[in-house]
């Protein structure tokens, strides 16, 4: 059995917990080793009892810094119980950083990959700050064996011209992972009552304060036409107010945490569409990625909504399905649900419900082929670059 060690920056991040799950379905034996941050409650995989090597502030990369530094110094006496591992999965950069060390203590020999799902706005800054970063990053991906990334659009606007990584490229979309096959995902149309509002849900990480004011100004217009749902983890540090903004938006609420994937279908079945607009890093990584609402909205059946020259716009056009916005604002977003029709809305569900189920799910058969392949690492490798994954992305 490949034994996976992986190491988390944020242990109670529910994409970790979903990861874990992946290698444990795939045949994987997991030790998770990582960070807790702030008052995030630590999420639970099942069999897996997770080594916490501090605690880390989100959006206080300084202090991410330091306490990498910090757990590096004690990070053999931490893994003295955590038998030699046959791969090391290092989420993000500061993991990275770990992940070398790690490699060190037992022996130089155990392969390392670099899964990053996201681009940090420190390494495409143009300045010393950001040379300074990626300078890093090359440093402890020196001797990684392969780079995991979601979106092709971080392949072809960051890794392969500005990173000066050279590392074959996994790509592994941010897909539901559901493992039971008789799962109920699409379900009938579900159209408002007479007099109920058209319900958008807004799942996940909420870290986009520009996507909760363009938000809470549509529905206002509305007057109740539009009711927005929003469930996840939001980043406070990015709000001045969350919870208070939210408790005095008419038509907007909030609805806490849930279990990913188990509480998937219940919350998106109570909505019609899905904000698939970020803001977070306007430009840039929010461009860019295709995020995890994406796929589970589209799943079930919810008609995801994009912003024009977006890769999630992109991803749509392609496949002819969602509402895909030439600027998003509460005037565009008024135009569009003002003449909204349930013949419309019934035709753009048909597309959705077309598409073959696999395009938004990681089944039990990709479980395996993801360890098979981490497994693979130990044997000889030939270095490709990333520029070979390029005419597939």
């Amino acid at each position: 059995m490949t034994h996976v060690l992986y190491l988390a920056h944020d242990l109670a991040d529910p994409a970790i917990r979903r990861r874990v799950m992946t290698l444990q379905a795939g045949g994987a034996d997991v030790s998770l080793t990582g960070f807790t941050r702030g008052v995030n409650t630590l999420a639970t995989v099942d069999g897996v009892t997770p080594t916490v090597l501090g605690e880390t502030a989100d959006g206080r990369f300084a202090q991410r810094i330091g306490s990498i530094a910090k757990a590096s110094l004690s990070l053999r006496r931490a893994l003295q119980n955590v038998r030699k591992p046959d791969v090391i999965i290092a989420r993000n950069l500061e993991m990275l950083a770990l992940a070398k060390r790690a490699s060190a203590i037992y022996g130089r020999d155990v392969p390392v990959v670099y899964e990053c799902l996201d681009i940090h706005r420190l390494l495409l800054n143009e300045g010393m700050v950001g040379k300074m970063v990626n300078a890093a990053q090359r440093y402890f991906a020196s001797d990684a064996k392969l780079l995991i990334t979601s979106s092709p659009a971080f392949v072809r606007h960051y890794f392969a011209p500005r990173s000066g990584l050279k590392l074959p490229v996994l790509l592994q979309e941010n897909k539901v992972l559901m493992l039971d096959a008789e799962t109920e995902t699409v379900q009938a149309p579900r159209q408002p009552k007479v007099g109920e509002p058209w319900k958008i849900g807004w799942f996940g990480a909420l870290r986009c304060r520009k996507s909760l004011e363009i938000l809470a100004d549509f529905a206002k217009r509305m007057d109740g036409k539009v009711e927005f749902i929003l469930r996840g983890r939001p980043a406070y540090s990015e709000f001045d107010d969350f919870d208070g903004f939210v408790a005095n938006a008419p038509h907007l609420r909030f609805e806490g945490p849930y279990k990913n994937p188990e509480d998937l279908a219940a919350i998106y079945n109570e909505v019609q569409f899905t904000w698939a607009i970020d803001f977070f890093e306007e430009g840039q990584n929010s461009s860019w990625l295709l995020p995890n609402r994406l796929y589970e909205g589209c799943l079930f059946g919810t008609l995801p909504i994009a912003l024009s020259g977006t890769e999630t716009a992109r991803f749509l056009e392609t496949r002819n399905i969602g509402h895909i916005l030439p600027s998003a604002d509460a005037a565009t977003l008024v135009s569009l649900f003002s003449g909204l029709s349930e013949d419309a809305y019934l035709a753009e569900f048909r597309k959705l419900a077309a598409i073959d189920r696999k395009q938004w799910v990681t089944d039990r058969q990709d479980c395996t082929h993801l360890v098979h392949k981490l497994a693979s690492l130990a044997a000889p490798h030939d270095g490709r670059a990333l520029e070979a994954m390029l005419s597939t992305v």
